[in-house]
């Protein structure tokens, strides 16, 4: 039998149906893709994500195209500038936060690469859930809990279980589409 519903997460917005459609539990395997995605989350703690998905050109022209390179090498006069612009969420730990996840970054992309590091934690496939309802789907597992804890310990700030949890679920690590939403049997073919 063919699901032929959506993920009830989204709702009516064209924004956020668009979003959940085309991204969202799409498997990602681009290291800035992934990491851009991560700074996201970690700026939606306390809000919804759909304010950040309105959000998310205005924070691309602000953070340089989400390039760690670049972010890496800011201080206090771009902190300062952040947090003037209101076109972004202006939160001084989540921008310095930004600022330092762009270093730790780069120190794992030269070990061996951010990708890999992330998709170790699941085999290198993602792992696929059969939830019924979103009652079903949990706020954090352990592995959410285990690879926040790695990241930590890599030097990454805003990157808790519950926000880990969120970013493997909208990068593909996790498919957690609900087995009667259409996308749960595409996303799930898309695995490499």
């Amino acid at each position: 039998m063919q699901a032929t519903g959506r993920c009830g997460w989204c709702g009516n917005d064209p924004l956020y149906v668009a979003y959940h459609d085309t991204e969202w539990g799409v498997p990602e395997h681009d290291s800035r893709a992934l990491w851009e995605k991560l700074i996201l989350d970690g700026f939606q703690a306390g809000l919804s994500w759909i304010t950040i998905l309105r959000k998310r050109d205005a924070f691309r022209a602000a953070f340089d195209g989400f390039d760690p390179h670049s972010i890496a090498n800011w201080g206090d006069a771009d902190v300062a500038r952040l947090l003037s612009d209101p076109g972004i969420v202006r939160h001084r730990g989540k921008i310095e936060a930004t600022i330092s996840n762009a270093r730790a970054w780069i120190e794992m992309e030269d070990r061996g690469g951010f990708d890999t590091f992330v998709w170790k934690h699941v085999d290198g496939a993602p792992l696929v859930n059969h939830w019924a309802t979103l009652a079903d789907v949990p706020a954090f597992t352990p592995l959410s809990e285990r690879l926040s804890k790695d990241l930590k310990a890599a030097g990454f700030r805003f990157c808790g279980p519950t926000i880990v949890y969120a970013w493997l679920q909208a990068t593909g690590v996790i498919n957690d589409h609900l087995v009667t939403c259409f996308r749960h049997q595409q996303v799930h073919a898309l695995r490499r």
